[in-house]
């Protein structure tokens, strides 16, 4: 029996519903989830400055306040290597459990 070209075309409509679905549901069962990522903002403390007047800071006070400044920046550096060692250490941990 032959179908009318409208009946045809009716069926065709009726049935991207359900497409779409199982689309859908094979992407979301197979599909890379995106991560929301959180950034965090550190405020810090503006530097605060001293006007000396009528005194006079020594060679050594100088030298010692270059070298804990130093101390300072090196240590700010090791602090940002672990964090982003953590970082990616906790994104492998995720690979890891999506893999399974």
């Amino acid at each position: 029996m032959a179908y009318s070209e409208t009946r045809i075309v009716i069926g065709g409509l009726a049935h991207v519903p359900v497409l779409i679905f199982i689309a859908n549901f094979i992407k979301g069962k197979f599909g890379i989830k995106t991560e929301e990522t959180k950034d965090t903002v550190i405020k810090r403390e503006p530097v605060k400055i001293i006007y000396v007047k009528d005194t006079e800071v020594t060679k050594g006070k100088a030298e010692a306040i270059k070298e804990i400044s130093n101390k300072l920046d090196n240590i700010e550096q090791k602090a940002d290597e672990v964090y982003e060692k953590v970082k990616m250490k906790k994104k492998d941990k995720k690979k890891k459990k999506k893999n399974n």
